[in-house]
C-alpha cells in the first residue's frame, strides 16, 4: 500500500514495553510530516503482569479512539538474552496490536534496526540519537525523559518512509530479479 500524496494520513507509532510504553502520532499531508502528539504509558507501579496487559490494551485503545489513526506501526520484539523478558515484551506488543485490530486499524511491524536505520542512517543508533533526529525532523523540542515516546515517533516516521518509498514492496533492493518482477514498467 502506498500513501497518496494528496490524502491526509494519521500514523500512530508504538514502542511496546511492560514498564514504559511509548506512543507517537504524526500527520502526513502532501508528503509533509507534522507532529501531533507523543507520550508514555507508565506501567512501573503495576506489579501484576496481567494488569499491565489490561492497561496497555485499554489505554492504547483510548489513544486510538482519540487520534483515529489510519495506520498503526509497532516495533517488533528483538532477540534478547532473557526469554522471560522477551515473552513479556511480546505479550505487551500483542495487547497493543489487539487494541488496534479490534478497531480495524491496519497494523505494521518494524524491526528496531530498520527503524533506527530509517531515522538516523545507523541501525545501531542509540535512543538519544533517534530522539535528536526526531526533534530535528519534526522541529520540536525533545526531552531525554521521553526516549520511549521519541522511539515511537521514529516508528511512525519509519512507516511513513516505507509508505512513500517506491521500493518498499521489494524485499531487498539488491535483488534485481524481484525488482524487475515488481516493476516491469521500469525496464526498457
Amino acid at each position: 500500500m502506498k500513501a497518496s500524496p494528496d490524502k491526509q494520513r494519521i500514523i500512530m507509532g508504538i514502542d511496546p514495553g511492560t514498564n514504559i510504553l511509548g506512543y507517537g502520532v504524526i500527520l502526513v499531508d502532501s508528503k509533509q510530516v507534522h507532529y501531533v502528539d507523543m507520550g508514555v504509558i507508565d506501567l512501573r507501579k503495576e506489579k501484576e503482569h496481567f494488569i499491565k496487559l489490561d492497561r496497555i490494551f485499554r489505554e492504547v485503545g483510548e489513544l486510538i479512539e482519540k487520534y483515529t489513526p489510519d495506520d498503526f506501526a509497532i516495533e517488533a520484539p528483538f532477540y534478547g538474552k532473557n526469554p522471560q523478558v522477551m515473552l513479556k515484551l511480546g505479550r505487551a506488543q500483542g495487547a497493543a496490536i489487539a487494541a488496534a485490530l479490534q478497531r480495524q486499524i491496519p497494523v505494521f511491524e518494524y524491526a528496531p534496526r530498520k527503524v533506527k536505520m530509517a531515522i538516523t542512517g545507523n541501525g545501531n543508533a542509540s535512543k538519544e540519537q533517534v530522539m535528536l533526529m526526531m526533534g530535528r525532523t519534526l522541529k520540536i523540542e525533545m526531552d531525554n525523559k521521553y526516549l520511549d515516546a521519541s522511539d515511537a515517533l521514529g516508528i511512525a516516521m519509519c512507516h511513513f518512509y516505507q509508505l512513500t518509498n517506491p521500493l518498499a514492496d521489494v524485499s531487498a533492493s539488491t535483488n534485481w530479479k524481484k525488482f524487475v518482477a515488481a516493476h516491469p514498467d521500469r525496464i526498457k
